[in-house]
């Protein structure tokens, strides 16, 4: 039997796309399968006498051709997470019925741009978000769980599918308790939501959150002020969840109302509220996991993309506590 195979790609800018600068993404993708790729002229060659070696290298690199030829630009994250999902039962390449990262493409209409997931969890988090419509992500700083759900939120409100976009987060600085605090209600919770207004900042311009907030198509809601309120049609984010404790949490979840989507988001290592207060997050999690309807999505390290030094910092700190 023939040990090599080769992949012939007509296409110069694909094949740059798929080998990436200084090839980067073959160095990824030989790293993954613990194999040697050659590149030559316009071919791609793998030698292994391995069958399962070869037919994964050939359904990655037809997800990985599909992609570039779709206009996306690859990161090695992406091809290790494709390498990833070739080998689970089910695994999906370009020509498999499902493909993960395809699917959950997010598109912002009005030309605003496409938000790709980085991983195998940040897809089925996006999937997620788009076939429930009460969903839980909870993982570390920089897996790109905010960010996320801002951009998924933003393409159902801006293609009109849902009537606006509420944002909400526990306020435990000031303990829920915003009188004090100068100026109106969304000057008092604006520091407290800036991560998700720099969220929205690098999806679309400024100017575009700023009329959506002037039409109403963006509110903001401090956790505390939504007690009596009923949701309807709407996309509502609730961050930072793991410092809402389990009467807010409950309070939230039975808010949301009639064609309306909760996305709640939180790190479970990161929780503000006295020692004596178990997290809401913490709670729902273990309570609400059995209860058919919702998704579950977790994050961990090997997802983090704010900074390739954030998931070395958070497993060093993970290695002390245990």
């Amino acid at each position: 039997m023939d040990s090599c195979l080769i992949i012939v790609l007509d296409n110069h800018d694909v094949l740059a796309g798929v080998c990436g600068a200084n090839d980067e993404n073959l160095r990824a993708l030989e790293d993954a399968l613990d194999c040697r790729i050659a590149v030559r002229g316009n071919e791609l060659s793998l030698n292994s006498e391995n069958e399962g070696v070869r037919a994964r290298f050939k359904s990655v690199l037809d997800t990985l051709i599909a992609s570039v030829s779709r206009g996306d630009s690859l990161s090695t994250d992406f091809v290790r997470a494709v390498v990833d999902g070739s080998g689970e039962e089910g695994g999906y390449g370009a020509g498999s019925r499902e493909d993960p990262f395809k699917e959950a493409a997010i598109l912002i209409p009005r030309g605003y741009g496409r938000v790709l997931p980085r991983s195998l969890n940040q897809a089925r988090y996006i999937i997620g978000m788009r076939s429930t419509d009460i969903v839980f992500c909870a993982g570390p700083a920089g897996t790109g769980k905010t960010y996320l759900a801002v951009a998924e939120a933003l393409r159902e409100v801006l293609s009109k599918k849902r009537r606006k976009l509420v944002l909400t987060r526990p306020v435990v600085e000031a303990g829920e308790s915003l009188g004090f605090l100068p100026g109106d209600l969304a000057q008092k919770i604006n520091p407290y939501l800036r991560p998700l207004y720099d969220a929205m900042e690098a999806l679309v311009p400024f100017e575009t959150i700023r009329r959506m907030e002037e039409s109403g198509l963006i509110e903001i809601a401090p956790l505390a002020y939504m007690r009596g309120r009923s949701l309807n049609d709407c996309v509502v984010i609730l961050d930072e969840a793991q410092n809402t404790t389990k009467e807010q949490m409950k309070m939230f979840l039975t808010r949301i109302g009639e064609g309306s989507k909760a996305i709640v988001t939180g790190d479970a290592t990161q929780v503000d509220l006295p020692k004596r207060s178990e997290s809401g997050l913490l709670h729902a999690l273990r309570v609400l996991s059995g209860v058919p309807g919702l998704h579950f999505s977790y994050l961990n390290t090997a997802d983090v993309v704010r900074n390739p030094l954030i998931k070395h910092i958070i497993e060093a700190y993970e290695r002390e506590k245990d």
